[in-house]
């Protein structure tokens, strides 16, 4: 009878990314964002979206393991994260969702990975030979650790975070357009009738009842019955000027010239900023990239992203070949070697050991 007593129950429960640990990192992404990432607003995702889809075309030499696919990944999770974790299992790069690692003189020497999976997930763990980790911003306190821009400029993403909080609440709370209109005396029950009439309502006409009127009970005088403004005066707190500083400051956390996004950008500027982007906030990134992957994978492994983006004046390009080519057919009819001319141009080791 009492023999349920005795029986040995097993207690099973989600861990690494299962459902509980994705329930708390939901949460976190949540409270993170207020707390001042700024991850939600539409200026951190347009950047984000740049680095993503910057390394999604980037050319790939030495290795095959580097697909489109694996490069967005690790892009968007350095523009949020900061680092980019990958297993290499079978020729292929298998994304991490967390991790945890051990260090060895400031050096990962083994991890703890989380792997999502469509079930929940699970854990698995690997020397550091057998990890990818990309990583940015590290400091030297943590040089095994990445920092994402926003976490470089928390002041400035929470200040932009706080502005357009400020803002939705008064688009969605704030009597837009309504007026206060006086009226003569009313009872009270009719003025209750008349308040829950138009609360809520934007853009509507609100009745208030009239404080002056005469001694002997007459009627209002005129000047009681000019209509009054609801609207919160916003131009007098700053508003557009500090949200457009905040834009400006979270694009140029990651690398983008805030005039991209200007409605008065031409042409030359957006191809300005392209150049800008890729080679010097991409293109570096990509080098970090290609350092790891030829350490680990074992075979030399360069990332381009100036070329596939054209990031480069192609007019500029044409003028400079006309140039050159003028320049080099001067030199042969003048006796000088061209290779020595165009070494003149550069100040690379080549040039610096060719004695010219």
């Amino acid at each position: 009878m009492f023999g349920w007593f005795k029986r040995k129950q097993t207690e099973t429960r989600s861990a690494a990314s299962g459902f509980t640990a994705e329930i708390m990192a939901a949460r976190e992404s949540y409270i993170s964002g207020t707390r001042g990432i700024a991850e939600l607003t539409g200026t951190a995702q347009a950047c984000i979206s740049l680095w993503e889809n910057g390394f999604t075309v980037a050319d790939v030499d030495g290795t095959g393991m580097l697909d489109p696919m694996s490069l967005a990944l690790a892009g968007r999770s350095l523009a949020l994260r900061g680092e980019a974790v990958f297993l290499i299992r079978d020729n292929r790069l298998v994304p991490c969702s967390d991790w945890d690692l051990s260090t060895r003189d400031a050096k990962p020497k083994a991890y703890r990975v989380s792997i999502s999976e469509a079930g929940g997930g699970r854990t698995d763990t690997a020397l550091a030979g057998e990890v990818l980790h990309f990583r940015i911003g590290c400091d030297p306190a943590a040089p095994y650790y990445g920092t994402g821009p926003l976490r470089r400029a928390q002041l400035t993403s929470g200040m932009l975070n706080a502005v357009e909080t400020a803002l939705s609440e008064v688009f969605e709370n704030a009597p837009l357009g309504s007026q206060v209109l006086p009226m003569p005396e009313q009872p009270e029950t009719d003025m209750e009738t008349l308040g829950r009439g138009f609360r809520g309502r934007r853009g509507r006409v609100l009745l208030r009842e009239s404080v002056n009127v005469t001694a002997a009970g007459g009627p209002a005088p005129n000047t009681d019955w000019r209509p009054q403004d609801m609207s919160p005066d916003l131009q007098r707190a700053m508003t557009s000027e500090t949200l457009a500083a905040g834009r400006e400051a979270v694009c140029a956390a990651f690398g983008v010239l805030p005039a991209m996004f200007s409605g008065a950008a031409q042409g030359p500027l957006v191809r300005e900023a392209q150049r800008h982007l890729a080679g010097w906030t991409l293109q570096p990134i990509a080098m970090l990239i290609a350092q790891e992957a030829s350490d680990k994978l074992g075979m030399p492994v360069k990332i381009d992203t100036m070329g596939p983006l054209q990031a480069y004046d192609a007019g500029a390009r044409a003028r400079a070949i006309t140039a050159t080519v003028q320049a080099l057919a001067t030199a042969k009819e003048s006796g000088i070697e061209p290779a020595a001319a165009m070494a003149l141009l550069d100040w690379s080791k080549e040039a610096e050991g060719s004695g010219q």
